[in-house]
């Protein structure tokens, strides 16, 4: 890289840092005033408060906001360097707008890997300490299902239970079908079931086991069964956002799981794997737009283009939300959800770069 490049990449970096430094300042600031009474009430422990809820806090907000700073920052230092003449000098010296952006893309792959590794493998290690004191200190994190749940547990295997009390760890009605094809070969039911935690085990009390086939019925009743399924507690009540604990390979093997379950409230995790993978591709496509935006010296200067630049950043987290809306509660696709803001705001930067100076 020449002495140019060097000045372009540690400007972009140098800015995005500086900016996000002090936007977490101000975030804990703030956060610490809404929750300071909560943590009183409960008396959380200071050391708690620091290394388990707001040092992994870093992370997770930083990722937050990584593709919105990322752009502002490229807006504003490419701004001082167009009313400064910069961009004019760098062109005029031979230099072509193509060659100029290249150390803003190569900043961006990093700041995008960056992206990549903290949202798929770092924050959801982080966020199981934070979501424990949040869980502790702040919210309740767990809240039963409701009532008559069904499950797909296994290939031709159906679970009832009509309601599940996850403090008690008990569940009422509970019954067990398998199929062969259209034919039901074996059903159990249960007045109450208790999970043993330490034989990973289910226990039935009042059980009433019915095994039939083409011939005959076989009928078996008893007080106590102890018997192990391919069923948790955890299946049976919800964990308010549990994705944030799970990385990229987890998510998708709990995804392919909550398909054959045939859990409908599977489609939050298609739309979030599909965000982690989108999001650090953002960050490429806004600094591209604003490279393109900002190059130009205008009357207004800096301000102006900052004007349009938060305009742009804004208008893509709104694109963002509404189609992550009409994925989760309509038919548009999680993976189709997730890339349009991109695919929209690409089609927008080539735009911009073709009026561009050259």
């Amino acid at each position: 890289m020449k002495k140019i490049d060097w000045y372009i990449f540690l400007k972009y970096i140098g800015t995005f840092f500086y900016a996000i430094s002090l936007l977490i300042v101000i975030v804990i600031v703030f956060d610490i005033s809404e929750n300071i009474d909560s943590f009183l009430r409960k008396n959380a422990p200071l050391s708690e408060i620091i290394f388990n809820y707001y040092l992994n806090f870093i992370p997770y907000f930083i990722n937050l906001f990584i593709y919105l700073f990322t752009f502002i920052s490229v807006v504003f230092f490419t701004s001082k360097m167009a009313g400064n003449t910069e961009i004019i000098a760098i062109l005029s010296s031979g230099i072509s707008f193509g060659r100029m952006m290249r150390p803003y893309l190569i900043a961006s792959l990093l700041l995008g890997l960056m992206s990549l590794y903290l949202g798929n493998i770092l924050i959801p290690y982080t966020n199981v300490g934070r979501r424990e004191f949040k869980n502790k200190y702040m919210e309740d994190l767990y809240k039963d299902r409701d009532r008559n749940i069904h499950l797909q547990i296994e290939k031709g295997a159906f679970v009832y239970v009509e309601s599940y009390n996850s403090g008690l760890g008990i569940g009422y009605r509970f019954s067990l079908e398998h199929f062969d094809g259209p034919v039901m070969t074996y059903k159990l039911m249960s007045d109450r079931i208790e999970y043993d935690s330490v034989d990973n085990r289910w226990v039935l009390y009042g059980y009433v086991e019915r095994r039939l086939d083409s011939l005959n019925e076989q009928l078996r009743k008893g007080e106590k069964m102890d018997t192990t399924l391919n069923l948790l507690p955890t299946d049976l009540y919800q964990i308010k956002e549990d994705f944030e604990v799970m990385n990229f390979w987890e998510l998708r093997d709990h995804i392919r799981a909550e398909q054959l379950k045939g859990n409908a409230a599977v489609i939050y995790y298609e739309v979030e794997m599909q965000k982690r993978l989108a999001s650090p591709m953002a960050i490429l496509i806004l600094t591209f737009i604003g490279v393109s935006l900002s190059s130009r010296k205008v009357r207004g200067g800096t301000g102006m283009h900052l004007g349009a630049g938060i305009a742009i950043a804004f208008a893509h987290i709104l694109l963002m939300q509404i189609s992550t809306v009409f994925a989760t509660y309509g038919n548009l696709s999680p993976m189709l959800s997730a890339w349009i803001p991109n695919i929209i705001f690409a089609i927008l930067g080539i735009i911009l770069y073709i009026k561009a100076p050259k």
